[in-house]
């Protein structure tokens, strides 16, 4: 049986450039150079499919191209989500414009938006796989369980392979490379995905510090991965994560400071970036670097 293939479109608000989104480098995603097509292979979030989705850009929308099973405006309503195509872009340029810093981070790339993870589900996979290893071992690691286990897609001339679906790995009891004390882990992430403890609504629904504390009552979760799970894979905007050191080295070579702030300060310095906390952050970090040292404030 062949695999279904479907379209849709997704209306994009203000800049947007789906390269510097597939470029970021996140999680698993580690492209290296971009040809006009994103792709993406991952579960539904209904967790009962696994599809492939090719994504290009038009001058205001995203053109999908969409393989496999599954409600097409739940997977394109998922899709936006991934690639941050379901917020108000020029609400987000207003706010860079309001703080100097921002400002010149939003003009070395207008068009940036975070890239996510594509579910809470694959988001705490990530962790499980990635934990105390190279991020270039867990690609590898997650790239092979995906092809033996979960679904593969012949997307715009290249391969991408998508997770298995919580009741699959439930079936792993070993895989080469993989610890033996992670499939455990594993097994109670996927008992927990079935259950509905890691469905995207009912996380956002919760207040992002109780959501967090839930999330590490996962094996193998802790505050860290936590933050992911929660920020990165639901694709809250405005969400401040103190977990991640990266955003206080950014902040205190583009502000100038002469020390790492604590989490007060950067909660003060963020207060400016409302409502797009968690945008600003990770622009910062992605896009910053561009700037040099001379462009500190």
């Amino acid at each position: 049986m062949s695999t279904p293939v479907r379209t849709i479109t997704l209306p994009l608000v203000g800049p947007y450039d789906l390269g510097e989104v597939a470029l970021m480098g996140f999680g698993h995603r580690d492209e290296s150079a971009f040809d006009g097509v994103m792709r993406l292979a991952f579960c539904t979030d209904a967790l009962d499919a696994q599809v492939g989705v090719e994504v290009r850009q038009t001058d205001d929308a995203l053109a999908l191209t969409v393989q496999g099973d599954g409600d097409l405006a739940a997977i394109a309503a998922q899709v936006a989500r991934i690639v941050s195509a379901d917020h108000d872009g020029d609400a987000w340029a207003a706010v860079c414009a309001a703080d100097p810093v921002l400002a010149r981070v939003h003009e070395a790339a207008p068009g940036f938006r975070p890239s996510n993870f594509s579910s809470p589900y694959e988001a705490a996979v990530w962790a499980v796989l990635s934990a105390r290893r190279a991020r270039r071992q867990g690609i590898v690691l997650r790239r092979r369980l995906s092809e033996q286990h979960g679904a593969v897609f012949e997307l715009a001339g290249r391969g991408e392979a998508a997770l298995p679906l919580p009741a699959q790995l439930l079936e792993l009891e070993a895989f080469p490379g993989l610890p033996a004390d992670r499939i455990p882990r594993l097994h109670a992430i996927a008992r927990a995905a079935l259950d509905g403890m890691l469905d995207v609504r009912r996380l956002v629904a919760m207040t992002p510090t109780d959501a967090m504390l839930e999330m590490q009552r996962l094996p193998g979760i802790g505050p860290f991965y936590s933050a992911l799970i929660v920020i990165r894979a639901c694709g809250l905007a405005d969400v401040l994560s103190t977990q991640e050191e990266h955003t206080r080295a950014a902040v205190e070579a583009l502000y100038g400071l002469d020390h790492a702030p604590g989490d007060a300060e950067l909660a003060e310095i963020a207060e400016a970036w409302r409502p797009f906390r968690t945008w600003a952050a990770v622009a910062l970090r992605a896009v910053g670097s561009r700037l040099g040292a001379h462009n500190a404030a």
